[in-house]
């Protein structure tokens, strides 16, 4: 089990599976989410994942004819989990406490989306399109 929070603690939760890998998505829309190169995730099953606090803390902005949403606590504006798809969940992995040292970045997606000033220089494997290609 690993905890996580946002920057001012209002949003808190907890993992209770081990996660290892990070899944570092490079898409525009990520970049333009957090303002950076992209956002490192674990994914986890949404039955090993708990809201301690703040709930109500969270806004979600849905891109439209999209599916893809960001969550982001409305106190200090640091992205948050949120639902990956029926049955998982995402957590940004810079949320999580530094407790668990045995995350590594194992996968890049949409690396063809990535910025032009983007240098992946870890050993996590490129995915071109989200997980379709390799």
């Amino acid at each position: 089990m690993t905890r996580g929070r946002c920057n001012c603690g209002e949003v808190a939760f907890e993992v209770l599976e081990q996660a290892s890998d990070i899944y570092f998505c490079h898409c525009s829309i990520c970049r333009r989410a957090t303002g950076s190169n992209g956002i490192a995730v674990i994914v986890v099953n949404s039955d090993n994942f708990r809201w301690l606090k703040g709930e109500n803390s969270i806004k979600t902005w849905t891109k439209p004819a999209h599916d893809w949403q960001s969550n982001f606590c409305t106190t200090c504006g640091s992205s948050v989990p949120g639902k990956n798809d029926d049955v998982r969940m995402y957590v940004p992995a810079g949320l999580l406490s530094d407790a668990d040292l045995t995350l590594k970045v194992a996968h890049h997606i949409w690396v063809g989306s990535k910025a032009n000033w983007d240098e992946i220089g870890d050993s996590g494997k490129q995915h071109i399109n989200g997980f379709e290609n390799s």
